[in-house]
């Protein structure tokens, strides 16, 4: 090889916040297979050794230890297997004497020694991320030398910001920029980060590495996507999304034009929201050590595109599908049901209600909708059973539109401890719904994880249906009452999730939604119901992030207040 040359490594992976120990086993682990394909520099991605975000772990002295004696020791078992000549680029927390916040930090292990590295220059403060409050921001831009190439460093949101450590790599004669992130999915950001990458790659005249870490972090999912891009735009290298990877890309010599490694394929947009949702859920249940899954499967089409959520992410042998029919269930949703658990290969109980719902109301006597919410809140009461004597993660099935306007019951459909598609729209869910359909008999696997009914993780095998045709067609109940459908309380969801969208996720107001061409009347309605519902919003259970404004940290209202416009 040109001794001008760098050979990186990047290697996009899956990290679990808290878990030092496991972290730094990963990155000796991947260290190991790029020194033996001869890379010279292996990049992690933000964070690494702590994990991503570590919110208020951060504040933990002890914790910063702790993290700090991990790169120590890691850099010297680098060492110790002959790998010392390796520059391996990771994320970790820092702290500085005469700062009293800790730093977002990215170091360098070589030779046995934790370098001295760059600490993020821009703090997000948005969305998701509140890192002002807990992160004190670095004021320098660094340069690291290797075989005689200068490499710029930069940590995520240092890439988004103008001016700043960029902005003064471009006057140092880089020969590549190199940035480590923890970006969280949302729909669409792919194209966006790649631009963005464009235009900081022209900045600084040299190409850009963007690596992103990759798997479920509470409500967030990250997608990893790791790319290279030259200053004129062209992708020299592209990751697989939503797995871990280690992929390769090498700077040539000097005068060289830059060469294009791999390019994985890009994703179907659909594919992308339901394999972000499925990744949401598998890496939660892993890294809070659940392997199986309990929900009320009612023959509806939010439960039954969550448990195929659950048997992509789990295997459908681990799934437990409770049906739980009143004296309104129909005929054909308890079929549906049925026909769900087998094509799944899932567990299938049958628990009809109405002798609990009688004894309630022998001694209660209740109405309207009290007698209906007692009907959820039975069900609610066996899931958790479920949940409590087989060690399961209850599932709650709702969705973004029911949840916006709160057309759920507490402590009854809404109890669980996730919620897979709690950031899908109702007419996203049905299109999800389709898809995945359609992926079933093409014999599509989901994104590298496992496939329904297949604990391995192998490819599926092509079949006419997942989801029976029935739960996706017939018009939405809860079938809490003779005859009763969605509609009678709720526009039709494809007017309503395009006033929601506007309202919440574009944050219209009525002059607005007026302007946008909805009508009054819908527009008083929904806004009223969203703006009642606020208080269900904040007990309901997590679920992954995907799209701009999620519920739960992206969208922070007071739950008591009287502005109404």
């Amino acid at each position: 090889m040109n001794t001008e040359e760098i050979r990186f490594a990047l290697a996009q992976i899956d990290t679990c916040v808290g878990d030092l120990d496991g972290n730094a086993r990963k990155v000796l682990e991947y260290a190991r297979r790029a020194a033996r394909d001869h890379a010279d520099v292996v990049v992690f991605p933000e964070m690494t050794l702590t994990g991503y975000p570590i919110e208020d772990l951060a504040f933990r002295a002890t914790f910063r230890k702790a993290a700090w004696n991990t790169a120590d020791r890691l850099a010297a078992d680098l060492a110790e297997e002959g790998l010392g000549g390796l520059y391996v680029v990771v994320g970790t927390v820092g702290t500085e004497r005469d700062s009293s916040l800790p730093q977002n930090r990215l170091v360098v292990l070589h030779e046995g020694v934790v370098w001295a590295g760059y600490d993020k220059h821009f703090l997000p403060n948005y969305g998701v991320f509140d890192e002002f409050r807990i992160f004190s921001p670095g004021s320098r831009s660094v340069v690291l030398e290797v075989n005689g190439r200068r490499i710029g460093v930069a940590i995520c949101e240092d890439i988004w910001q103008d001016g700043g450590p960029v902005a003064e790599l471009a006057g140092r004669d880089i020969d590549v920029l190199l940035t480590i992130n923890g970006s969280p999915y949302e729909e669409g950001k792919g194209d966006t980060r790649v631009d963005l990458g464009a235009r900081r790659a022209a900045e600084v005249n040299a190409p850009l590495i963007y690596l992103n870490q990759v798997g479920g972090q509470d409500d967030l999912v990250f997608d990893g996507g790791s790319f290279v891009i030259a200053p004129d735009g062209t992708l020299l290298e592209r990751s697989p999304r939503f797995m871990e990877d280690l992929s390769y890309w090498t700077l040539g010599a000097r005068g060289q034009e830059a060469t294009v490694s791999t390019l994985a394929d890009e994703l179907d947009p659909d594919e992308e929201v339901y394999t972000a949702c499925v990744l949401g859920l598998k890496d939660y249940m892993v890294k809070n050590g659940f392997t199986g899954v309990v929900l009320g499967l009612s023959g509806g089409i939010d439960s039954a595109l969550v448990a195929a959520m659950a048997a992509d992410a789990c295997g459908g042998g681990h799934v437990w599908g409770v049906s739980m029919p009143s004296m309104y269930s129909s005929d054909g949703s308890k079929d549906d049901a049925a026909d769900l658990a087998r094509n799944l290969g899932a567990h299938y109980d049958i628990q009809p209600i109405e002798p609990l719902f009688n004894a309630y109301q022998s001694q209660l006597g209740l109405d309207g909708v009290a007698a209906e919410n007692l009907q959820a809140r039975i069900r609610g009461v066996i899931v958790m059973a479920y949940s409590n004597s087989k060690g399961l993660l209850a599932l709650a099935t709702g969705n973004k539109s029911e949840l916006a306007c709160g057309y759920s019951t507490i402590y009854g459909d809404a109890v669980g401890g996730y919620a897979p598609i709690k950031d899908l729209l109702k007419t996203r869910v049905w299109q999800l719904a389709r898809w995945r359909n359609e992926a079933a008999r093409r014999g599509i696997g989901i994104g590298g994880l496992a496939v329904v009914g297949n604990e391995s993780g192998s490819r599926g095998v092509p079949c006419e249906e997942i989801i029976p045709v029935n739960s996706i067609v017939k018009p939405p109940s809860a079938e809490l009452r003779p005859g009763q459908k969605d509609s009678d309380s709720l526009p039709e969801y494809d007017l309503l999730d395009k006033v929601l969208a506007a309202y919440i996720e574009h944050a219209h107001g009525r002059a607005d939604l007026l302007a946008d061409g909805f009508d009054e009347q819908t527009v008083d309605t929904v806004m009223r119901l969203v703006d009642r519902a606020e208080w269900k919003r904040r007990q309901y259970p997590l679920g992954p992030k995907v799209t701009s404004l999620a519920f739960g940290r992206d969208r922070r209202l007071p739950i008591t207040s009287r502005f109404r416009e």
